[in-house]
């Protein structure tokens, strides 16, 4: 009983530092405004685990590998703390457990991007509808751009409605039925063999 509560606050502040991670690396990718509110809680959060890693890992083209690389971690950490306390436990031999927990972190991280990039979009397009001259749409449209206007360019508006967000939704869902799917068999089948 102890340990399933230890890993839902495990599980709940890890993945809320993911996500934060994941936004920060985001945002360093669009040049997102850091003077916004958003921005600034976004960074505070994150800089503690950050900022030690630049000085190792430097980034990539305006990409904040730093950030990413926390995110890994704390994936790392996570999967491996749920395991500890035996809420979700991971057979097998320690060579196999290692490569497999990384596998496994790696597709947690990839799943929690797209849960992100659906939240933002979602958030996006609603706020589109509801407030589109809120200080927020600047921020969400500025993180959303990346994934939108390709799909924008290419599918024209339907009776004056951008279906660009649905088309995002589909296939991020079908990034998680078929590749995380795909990974987690795969670290699983290297715990099992």
């Amino acid at each position: 009983m102890i340990g399933q509560a230890l890993g839902f606050l495990l599980d709940t502040v890890v993945t809320l530092f993911i996500f934060a991670a994941l936004l920060r690396f985001l945002m360093q990718g669009i040049r997102s405004a850091y003077a916004h509110p958003f921005s600034r809680f976004v960074i505070a959060v994150t800089d503690f685990a950050v900022r030690p890693l630049r000085r190792v890992i430097p980034g990539l083209r305006g990409h904040d590998l730093a950030s990413l690389v926390a995110a890994w971690l704390a994936a790392t950490l996570l999967i491996g703390g749920l395991a500890f306390l035996g809420v979700r436990p991971l057979p097998g031999a320690a060579p196999a457990i290692v490569l497999a927990v990384m596998l496994l972190a790696a597709t947690h991280l990839l799943r929690l991007a797209l849960y992100l990039i659906m939240g933002l979009v979602f958030a996006q397009a609603i706020l589109s509808w509801v407030s589109p001259g809120s200080p927020a749409m600047f921020v969400l449209d500025g993180l959303t751009r990346p994934f939108l206007r390709p799909i924008q360019r290419r599918l024209p508006l339907l009776g004056g409605v951008d279906l660009s967000p649905l088309v995002v939704f589909v296939l991020c869902q079908l990034l998680l039925m078929l590749l995380v799917t795909a990974l987690e068999r795969i670290a699983f089948g290297m715990l099992i063999a």
